[in-house]
């Protein structure tokens, strides 16, 4: 099934958990974007140890995840 994320928030933690989210269908052979729209652009902004936003998003990457900005 090809899934598309619509992401929009500025909030660090709504986009992790979109990557999160984006992660876990992939393992699951699903095809996914995400399109990253207005502050969520700048997807690594507010990222954290914690959060690890940049390491969700080269893990998409990695993943053959499609990523639209």
């Amino acid at each position: 099934m090809k899934i598309l994320l619509h992401v929009t928030s500025p909030d660090p933690e709504t986009r992790w958990n979109a990557l999160r989210f984006a992660n876990l269908l992939l393992s699951r052979d699903e095809d996914v974007t995400i399109f990253l729209d207005g502050p969520a652009v700048e997807y690594c902004a507010g990222d954290c140890e914690a959060l690890g936003l940049a390491v969700q998003a080269k893990t998409f990457a990695l993943s053959e995840g499609v990523l639209l900005a």
